[in-house]
């Protein structure tokens, strides 16, 4: 199965997933990129993986190639690492007309973008998502960005890759608890526009349809960022269940990792919303049954307190407010201006 989605965003770019992409990165890479050299960013967990393998096609088509290799994990996403990866550019005489390549997870993509989007004031990049998690979001979109001691992805850009390949086979590599990571954001696109999904996921289809489910999950994220590509009003949707679980991450000095810490997030927020009577009753139930079910943590232990404390330096604050999401129902998501102050009054149903 070979799909390709047109994500509507910056000059558009396709995402074309299908098992054995890698075999055609380089004749792909090259009907996109007119660059010279290509810096590839990846981390030493996918490094040995993958990157010999994509670097041989890439100088097949005349790409004069480089590898960045960070230390994987979340603490390597700053500044520092941002730092080394554009001295290492300089270094390798990367032009304003070169590239990058990102192959990696969500945390790669970030980074690597965003050290594309303000090397020499912006060159091109593509991504190549190996991870659940990088394929059904962060991949797609644009945003880019590193993390803070304050909080996650405070400093960063937009700025669109010019194509995403999404081999499928590259998931084989990943354990039950990488996969269950990525699920997470699956689950949170069915929830705020894919009730038909949704509906797949609680008849168990994720893990027999995952590729398809994926397209499927880009499609609605993709028409989102068309709708608004800078996050300006509807795009905020895409953060469900993300206050709480950027609050999680940083109190757990990221040994909650992302996807975990969505689903947390995600129940915490609608459990709240429909005591308040924002939300159609049953609605946090479905959400409990199929996030419990796939054997995620549902509660956290850190305490709400230092949560809504940690949410005042989320990104998605404005003035003294955060714009904070929830669902009507499943498939339709709305956003809702609470006040920092009143915060914890909010959640703590």
């Amino acid at each position: 199965m070979r799909k390709k989605i047109r994500v509507r965003a910056g000059d558009g770019y396709d995402f074309i997933i299908g098992d054995g992409l890698l075999s055609s990165a380089g004749e792909l890479t090259a009907s996109v990129l007119n660059a010279d050299r290509i810096a590839v960013f990846t981390d030493s967990n996918v490094a040995p993986l993958f990157a010999d393998d994509l670097e041989k096609r890439l100088q097949k088509q005349r790409f004069q190639t480089c590898r960045f290799v960070y230390e994987a994990g979340e603490r390597s996403k700053n500044l520092d690492t941002v730092s080394a990866f554009l001295d290492f550019m300089a270094e390798h005489d990367l032009k304003r007309g070169d590239a990058v390549i990102v192959l990696g997870g969500g945390v790669a993509g970030d980074m690597g973008g965003f050290a594309a989007s303000i090397y020499q004031r912006g060159i091109k990049f593509m991504q190549i998502p190996t991870t659940v998690l990088a394929a059904v979001d962060s991949s797609v979109g644009g945003k880019t960005g590193v993390d803070t001691k304050y909080g996650k992805n405070l400093t960063g850009t937009f700025w669109q890759p010019s194509l995403v390949l999404c081999d499928t086979d590259t998931f084989r590599a990943l354990s039950p608890d990488d996969v269950l990571d990525g699920y997470a954001e699956v689950i949170k696109s069915a929830a705020i526009r894919g009730p038909r999904i949704f509906s797949d996921l609680e008849e168990g289809k994720f893990h027999t349809a995952m590729p398809d489910i994926i397209a499927r999950c880009v499609n609605i994220k993709s028409d989102v960022v068309h709708e608004d590509e800078r996050e300006s009003g509807v795009r905020r949707i895409l953060n469900f269940g993300h206050t709480m679980a950027h609050s999680i991450e940083l109190k757990s000095d990221y040994q909650i990792s992302h996807g975990k810490a969505v689903a947390i997030g995600m129940l915490m927020v609608t459990k709240a919303s429909e005591k308040h009577g924002l939300t159609e009753p049953g609605t946090y139930d479905r959400l409990y049954q199929l996030i419990h079910g796939e054997g995620y943590r549902t509660e956290t232990d850190i305490p709400l307190e230092e949560l809504c404390e940690a949410a005042r330096h989320d990104k998605k604050t404005t003035g003294d407010s955060i714009h904070l999401v929830y669902l009507e129902k499943i498939g339709s998501a709305k956003t809702k201006k609470v006040r920092l102050d009143d915060l914890y009054e909010f959640m703590n149903v």
